[in-house]
C-alpha cells in the first residue's frame, strides 16, 4: 500500500458505520478521492523512486507489490521495468478499481491480504511493500513476512519503506488513522530475520508532514 493499508483479516474495522475486515485505502471510504492528492502533498514520489532504485527492478521478470492501494507505486515499478510482469495484490476493492482506472493493461491486479497470497510457492523475483506492514498486528505481519518468504524465490527480495526513524512521525498519519506511528518500526528487522530473510536497514527519508520513513531490503538466501 502507499500510505495506509490493512489490519489482521480476523479483526474488524468499523469506519463511519461500515464494517471492514481491512483498513480502507485513504483510512475511511469517503476520502479515497482524495487519496492520491493526499499522496502528492506528502511527497510520496520520491520515496517511490528511492525504493525502486533500491529494488533493482530491470533485474527481475516477476514483481509484486503487497497492500498496493491505488496502484501508485505498481504503476511506477512497471514503467521501471517494462519486461517484467507486475503483480498488485489489496483487498480493498475501490482502491484496486482506481488502480485498475490509471491504465497499465500489463499489471495484474488481484484482490488479497498480504497474510494469504494466492501465488504459487517461488513465485516472484522483487516484492514491493510501501507504508503498509505497521498496520498490521504482529501475528499479522508475521503472517505476512512469511507469506512473502514463501512466493519468494531463492535470491529474491522484500524491499520496503515504512512509518519510523529518527524522530517522531506523527503528523498526518496519525490524525488520518487514528494510530500513534511513533514506534511503527520497532523491531521490523527482527521479524523479517525470524521470517527467515536476510535483513537490512538501506537508509531514512523525511516524509514532508509525516516524519522519517525507513528503507529495508530482505533477502530470501535459500
Amino acid at each position: 500500500m502507499n500510505i495506509m493499508t490493512k489490519n489482521h483479516p480476523k479483526s474488524v474495522t468499523r469506519t463511519w458505520g461500515n464494517a471492514h475486515d481491512y483498513l480502507p485505502a485513504a483510512g475511511r471510504d469517503f476520502l479515497l478521492p482524495g487519496y492520491d492528492v493526499m499522496v502528492r502533498v506528502l511527497g510520496m514520489g520520491p520515496v517511490y523512486d528511492e525504493l525502486i532504485g533500491q529494488a533493482e527492478l530491470r533485474d527481475a521478470l516477476d514483481i509484486l507489490e503487497i497492500g498496493c492501494g491505488t496502484g501508485n507505486l505498481t504503476h511506477r515499478a512497471a514503467q521501471a521495468a517494462p519486461a517484467a510482469r507486475v503483480t498488485g495484490t489489496d483487498p480493498d476493492p475501490r482502491a484496486l478499481t482506481r488502480a485498475r482506472r490509471k491504465g497499465g493493461g500489463r499489471i495484474r491486479w488481484e484482490h488479497a491480504y498480504a497474510q494469504r497470497l494466492p501465488f504459487p510457492d517461488c513465485a516472484f523475483d522483487r516484492v514491493l511493500s510501501s507504508m503498509m506492514l505497521h498496520h498490521l498486528e504482529d501475528e499479522a505481519k508475521a503472517a505476512a513476512l512469511s507469506e512473502v518468504f514463501r512466493v519468494l524465490r531463492p535470491g529474491g527480495r522484500l524491499h520496503v519503506v515504512d512509518v519510523g526513524g529518527s524522530g517522531h512521525p506523527g503528523g498526518v498519519l496519525t490524525r488520518v488513522t487514528g494510530h500513534d506511528h511513533g514506534s511503527a518500526a520497532t523491531g521490523l528487522p527482527e521479524q523479517m530475520r525470524e521470517a527467515g530473510f536476510d535483513c537490512r536497514v538501506l537508509g531514512t527519508r523525511r516524509l514532508r508532514l509525516a516524519g522519517p520513513v525507513t528503507f529495508y531490503r530482505a533477502t530470501r538466501l535459500r
